[in-house]
């Protein structure tokens, strides 16, 4: 799921948290940020809360010029 970050989350956390959640990432082959972006996502979905996505742009046909066929 390849999309652009909008906004920034930054909070204070113990130390030993911390180091969990690194060793935690570290196991699934994930940066920290995307290891907290899949535990918020785990949560919300055992929990029923939903997650507004971002709307995805719209594709665009081919353009064909006039008079050439394809």
């Amino acid at each position: 799921m390849a999309t652009t970050k909008t906004t920034t989350l930054t909070f204070r956390i113990e130390q030993g948290l911390k180091d969990a959640v690194r060793a935690a990432a570290e196991l699934e082959h994930r940066s920290i940020a995307n290891m907290i972006e899949m535990m918020i996502r785990d949560y919300c979905g055992k929990a029923g809360v939903l997650i507004q996505e971002p709307a995805k742009p719209l594709e665009s046909s081919p353009k064909r010029k006039a008079g050439k066929k394809l």
